[in-house]
């Protein structure tokens, strides 16, 4: 039986990064561009986008560095951090090759192969927003409990989990923690100043990307820290509220939409 290994960094969540994110950052190292290296994985524009997003929030560091038109053009380089986990990413690969290659043996005749074994430890979810923290405050009674999760040094982000979760999970003060809301969760109100809302959550950021489709259009939100939230509304909100690219904007989501998963 021939094995071959395949790592899917996921922390404990998110359609994760693989070979296929993998390549598309050694491609956009290589073509010195995000467009000509969506073309050239046979990925779209947006799609190229969202796993450079999906990356650069698991990781918490900027993967890529951008540069917008002028007379030398556009382009994108790999940041330190990205050239890194090229680099980590080869070496798992590596590794995991030679650890089944020595379980093969173990797990004859089990009716399991060692790519059965390792896969099931995965988890994957829906989720289009997934953001790495610290828990910076945990307010709970006997029944519910607010964990506030720190993505930035500006921004944090609230979510309402059962005490028993707490418990569960270990979750404390200090401790790294990765937040979750889906994208239809996630309004937009647009301008600099907080909207009076009841809802717990009101990040501000910049518009960065606004793909708009007939019905619904995703309005991804730049939060710093080349970090990005993005929402799902439907398109009529896009035109009513005027929402374009460079454009002030909060997202707002209520702390029960918010799911808490730990490495």
């Amino acid at each position: 039986m021939s094995i071959e290994a395949k790592i899917v960094l996921r922390g404990e969540t998110v359609a994760g990064v693989g070979r296929e994110r993998i390549r598309l950052l050694q491609t956009v190292a290589r073509e010195g561009s995000i467009t000509a290296a969506a073309k050239a994985v046979g990925m779209t524009y947006k799609a190229a986008w969202d796993a450079i997003d999906a990356m650069t929030n698991l990781f918490g560091r900027p993967l890529l560095q951008t540069r917008s038109g002028g007379k030398a053009g556009g382009g994108a380089a790999l940041t330190p951090a990205g050239v890194r986990v090229i680099e980590a990413f080869g070496r798992l690969e590596s590794e995991m090759e030679r650890v089944l290659r020595a379980l093969e043996p173990a797990l004859d005749g089990s009716g399991i192969s060692p790519i059965n074994l390792v896969s099931g430890f995965f988890m994957k979810t829906s989720a289009r927003n997934m953001l790495r923290g610290v828990i910076s405050a945990i307010a709970a009674d006997t029944l519910n409990a607010e964990v506030s999760v720190a993505i930035t040094q500006t921004t944090t982000i609230h979510a309402l989990v059962t005490s028993a979760s707490v418990r569960e999970l270990g979750l404390h003060v200090g401790r790294n923690a990765i937040v979750l809301i889906k994208a239809p969760f996630v309004m937009i109100a647009p301008g600099g100043k907080p909207p009076e809302t009841s809802a717990r959550n009101s990040v501000p950021g910049v518009i960065s990307r606004c793909e708009v489709a007939p019905v619904t259009s995703e309005v991804v939100l730049d939060i710093g820290d080349g970090k990005t939230l993005a929402a799902s509304i439907t398109t009529q909100s896009v035109k009513t509220l005027d929402l374009k690219v460079g454009s002030p904007a909060y997202a707002l989501f209520d702390a029960a939409h918010v799911i808490v998963a730990i490495d």
